[in-house]
């Protein structure tokens, strides 16, 4: 069997994540994957696996599951530290069957508490911390059963006292019945869990393959993006169908991601967009971290043009580039665009790309008010293909709202140009009276001020749209550079200055806008 033959297979019968690790091992066991911390519920195992000792470790934690009385069809909501061993988890329970339910680590008890009366009585797989976090909600009321990778808690069976126990063959789901289940950002509320099938999960990987295909040789990937996201289940699938050794990094600290780097000199890195501004020292670093670096590439938000172009100017590699994918968790890559070293920093962020190739998914902008959509008039941006989600569980009227017919509404708006790039300006909600687009804004602004580090246009107490901006060590801004780099833009309120670790974010590091901006009125009604 061919690394080719695998990924023929996946579109045929579709991504099992449960059964993927074995099959590639099949190919070539030796592919090694490395961490840059401790698994925790396999903590001996140490730092550096191959793909046949992954694989194997999966069927045993399979085995476990299995012993601990979780059987096919039955939810197992995965909420615990963030660690590399989530994927492996939500692999062991896909290959008995069960239906992996991914919270982030980040969502607090109530909001967890909340995802669990939805599930109705799943299978609860934890670890200490956590459970203990979730006292409030008194999850062994809420839960089929309580399950900890480790240690000892009242009422919790622990995988640790289950090593050893008889091996399990592998159940394959349907097709396009549920295989994954992840949340949404929960920007607007309480999230929503999306419903993702073999079929769904599989067709994703399609334009992605494509990209990988630019790699020549099998260089390293790594990967710094949230364990339990549905991003994570397509990278890893693609990593691994294509042989190539993983780079699995939990810590986003410069340093530590820099001796990472260095000693393992990927050719790929994949990672939040906010991961990679918070990496954009490193550029300047003497011992050059991302020199090896042929491929960045990002999704979940939009990236600002400065920090792609400090990345590829700090890379060694001829023709290196950045590939930005827009999408969402409901529709998987939608468009993509190359952004390379010498004209990154002219690019216009908000022109996110270009349907991808055949196979890929299709975008329209549709009219809001009947006129044809523009950057002063912006539509409605909506995806079409066999890649949407299927549903969101236990609340088809939300997903139905959404969807009409083939065509999901993202919730963004946008235009597309003459030569067809797609032009995302701002969520809908966010949409500020006056201001084409406030992601246009901080681009721009961003780009003439190397102090800051975050820049947030926001809802202000007076509808007016007011610029939250977070500096480099949280020094004072200079006022006068900080008046001629907005001169462009009048429209613009007062800077307010707030420290970066005061951002309200989503488990992906996107700032939360409407709670950003229900701070400032908060800060405006207790100031009148």
């Amino acid at each position: 069997m061919k690394a080719s033959t695998v990924y023929t297979s996946i579109q045929k019968r579709g991504l099992h994540i449960g059964l993927l690790p074995e099959m590639v091992a099949a190919v070539n066991g030796s592919t090694p994957i490395t961490l840059d911390h401790d698994l925790d519920v396999l903590p001996d195992v140490g730092r550096r696996l191959t793909v046949a000792q992954y694989a194997a470790h999966i069927a045993d934690l399979a085995a476990r599951l299995w012993a601990a009385g979780v059987r096919p069809d039955e939810h197992v909501v995965l909420h615990k530290t963030a660690n590399a061993d989530i994927w492996l988890l939500a692999a062991a329970a896909s290959r008995i069957g069960a239906i992996p339910v991914m919270l982030s680590p980040a969502l607090d008890a109530a909001t967890v508490g909340a995802l669990l009366k939805r599930v109705d009585q799943p299978n609860l797989l934890t670890d200490e911390r956590k459970l203990d976090g979730l006292a409030e909600v008194a999850p062994a009321e809420l839960t089929k059963r309580v399950i900890i990778v480790a240690g000892d808690r009242p009422g919790a069976q622990s995988l640790s006292r289950l090593a050893g126990s008889p091996k399990v063959s592998p159940v394959v789901r349907p097709i396009d019945e549920a295989a994954v289940i992840t949340h949404t950002s929960g920007t607007t509320g309480l999230p929503k869990l999306v419903v993702h099938t073999p079929r769904t999960q599989g067709t994703r990987l399609i334009p992605q393959w494509r990209l990988l295909s630019l790699m020549r040789k099998k260089e390293t990937i790594a990967i710094h993006i949230p364990f339990v996201h549905s991003r994570m289940v397509a990278a890893m699938a693609l990593a691994l169908t294509n042989e190539m050794p993983i780079l699995l990094l939990r810590e986003v600290d410069p340093e530590v991601v820099a001796k990472q780097f260095l000693q393992h000199r990927p050719g790929f890195v994949e990672a939040l967009p906010n991961s990679l501004m918070e990496w954009e020292g490193l550029t300047e670093d003497p011992r050059e971290p991302f020199a090896s670096v042929k491929i960045f590439s990002s999704t979940f938000d939009a990236i600002h043009p400065r920090t792609m172009s400090r990345l590829l100017k700090s890379s060694g590699r001829r023709g290196a580039l950045f590939f930005q994918i827009y999408g969402q968790s409901e529709v998987g890559p939608a468009v993509g665009r190359a952004y390379f070293r010498h004209s990154a920093h002219k690019a216009n962020g908000r022109c996110v790309g270009w349907a991808m190739p055949k196979g890929a998914a299709k975008v329209r902008v549709v009219s809001r008010d009947g006129s044809k959509p523009t950057k002063s008039n912006p539509g409605f941006i909506e995806v079409s293909w066999p890649g949407l989600a299927k549903t969101y569980f236990a609340e088809q009227d939300r997903y139905d709202i959404n969807r009409k017919g083939d065509w999901w509404r993202t919730g963004d708006v946008g235009y597309r140009t003459k030569f067809g790039c797609l032009h995302m300006l701002d969520r809908e909600v966010d949409m500020i009276p006056g201001v084409e687009s406030s992601l246009e804004v901080e681009d721009v602004v961003l780009g003439r001020l190397d102090e800051l580090t975050e820049l947030v246009v926001v809802h202000g107490p007076n509808a007016d749209p007011v610029p939250v901006i977070c500096t480099v060590d949280d020094k004072p801004l200079d006022q006068d550079r900080w008046r001629a780099a907005v001169a462009d833009f009048p429209q613009l309120a007062a800077p307010v200055h707030i420290p970066q670790a005061e951002l309200p974010r989503t488990a992906t590091l996107k700032v939360q806008r409407l709670a950003l901006g229900d701070r400032l009125h908060d800060r405006h009604g207790n100031q009148a």
